[in-house]
């Protein structure tokens, strides 16, 4: 699919991690790793002492707490579509 925006300073990891993040029907093999690497590619992000993320992206802040596992789960990516949508980055 698409995206709408596709910033050509991402690299091709980043440009394949905003792919699936908005992907129909939804992916569940996205890793929290990849993630981070996008966020800090369009925006800001800031890992806390008690494990949790800032993010900021297009002047919206988000606050995540990272997945048990390697790959975040469907609420997360929903969370994600949204904020990355606020900033442009729409599929």
């Amino acid at each position: 699919m698409p995206l709408a925006q596709e910033p050509e300073h991402l690299n091709n990891h980043h440009r394949n991690t905003l792919r699936q993040l908005f992907e129909e029907p939804e992916s569940h093999n996205v890793e929290w790793h990849a993630v981070l690497s996008l966020l800090g590619a369009v925006g800001t992000v800031e890992q806390h002492h008690d494990g949790t993320v800032t993010v900021r992206v297009g002047g919206h802040t988000e606050f995540l707490d990272p997945p048990a596992g390697k790959d975040i789960d469907p609420e997360l990516v929903a969370d994600l579509r949204a904020l990355l949508a606020r900033a442009g980055y729409q599929g």
